[in-house]
């Protein structure tokens, strides 16, 4: 079984924002040419993560708009109070509880196993920022 690891880096642009990282996973995916395993992306950040989901403008826009709802960035936070880094992010931290730091796509005869539906996103939940980084290993035969 071989196992290789990468990354992705990305910049974000906004406080809350959804981007499609699907082809970058794709030409990372087709560069290494495993046949049959899996492949699994893996944030590094409290405050951002990653999901499958469709890839439709207007969808992500509502999912914006529920994330803003669900938990406001304005209410009265404890952790805002005094924030390790200097960024009043708590509802950052509380969106988090209901995602995923980390998504597996199962690989078999050479291709990603997405639904015909599915996108690879990344979630930022604390932009915008600079430098956001995603792991991805592959593991699996040739």
């Amino acid at each position: 079984m071989l196992f290789l690891c990468d990354h992705i880096s990305l910049r974000t642009s906004a406080r809350i924002e959804i981007l499609d990282i699907t082809d970058r996973i794709r030409d990372m995916f087709a560069r290494n040419r495993i046949q049959n395993g899996q492949m699994t992306i893996c944030s590094t950040h409290t405050t951002a993560f990653v999901a499958l989901n469709e890839s439709e403008p207007l969808l992500q826009r509502d999912m914006i708009d529920f994330l803003t709802t669900l938990v406001p960035c304005d209410a009265k936070y404890r952790h805002n109070l005094n924030p390790v880094d200097g960024r009043p992010n708590a509802h950052s931290h509380l969106l988090g509880l209901f995602m995923n730091a980390s998504e597996t796509i199962l690989v078999s005869n050479g291709e990603l196993l997405l639904g015909g539906w599915q996108s690879v996103f990344f979630i930022e939940l604390d932009g915008p920022r600079e430098e956001r980084t995603l792991r991805v290993q592959l593991a699996g035969e040739r």
